[in-house]
């Protein structure tokens, strides 16, 4: 059935692609193996839930193209998007944390990696406050930390904190 009017050839293709591409995800993720183990869900779960969603939209998208078109269809005027110029010094920031992050992450330790990243991103984002985005950075690091070294068992690298966090982490 040919697109009709009111109905975009592109919405049809998309629609048509985001279906394959949730079928094509549904074969390759059944394909994991199920064993489940003591928890009884294996690794397959979740990309077979994935893939599912996928194909779900991808038939949910084609239903709504075949029947008038996308229904809340987006604005082709950028100024209607909000979308705005490239601020080269915001991505600088970012980029820079970014790299810090991964630089200090295994020397200074998660925490204060956590917090150098966040300081880097508020500035990126206009902040002029760098000591209160610092702490800000480091309670929701050291947040991040304890959950997942406490409460999920996963390593984190403590580094310089060490001393004060004591066994936590790698």
């Amino acid at each position: 059935m040919a697109p009709g009017a009111g109905r975009s050839h592109t919405e049809l293709v998309l629609s048509g692609g985001v279906l394959a591409l949730g079928g094509f995800a549904l074969v390759t993720a059944l394909r994991l193996p199920s064993a489940g183990g003591y928890s009884g869900i294996g690794p397959n779960a979740i990309p077979i839930a994935v893939a599912g969603a996928l194909a779900a939209l991808g038939v949910w998208l084609l239903i709504e193209t075949l029947t008038g078109g996308w229904r809340v269809r987006v604005s082709d005027n950028p100024d209607e998007r909000g979308e705005h110029a490239f601020h080269a010094g915001a991505f600088a920031w970012v980029s820079a944390g970014l790299f810090a992050q991964m630089a200090l992450m295994h020397v200074a330790g998660f925490v204060l990696a956590a917090g150098v990243l966040f300081v880097c991103t508020a500035r990126g984002f206009g902040s002029m406050r760098p000591v209160r985005d610092a702490a800000i950075g480091l309670l929701l690091g050291l947040s991040v930390f304890l959950f997942f070294v406490k409460f999920l068992n996963v390593g984190l690298p403590a580094g310089w904190l060490t001393p004060v966090l004591g066994g936590a982490g790698i």
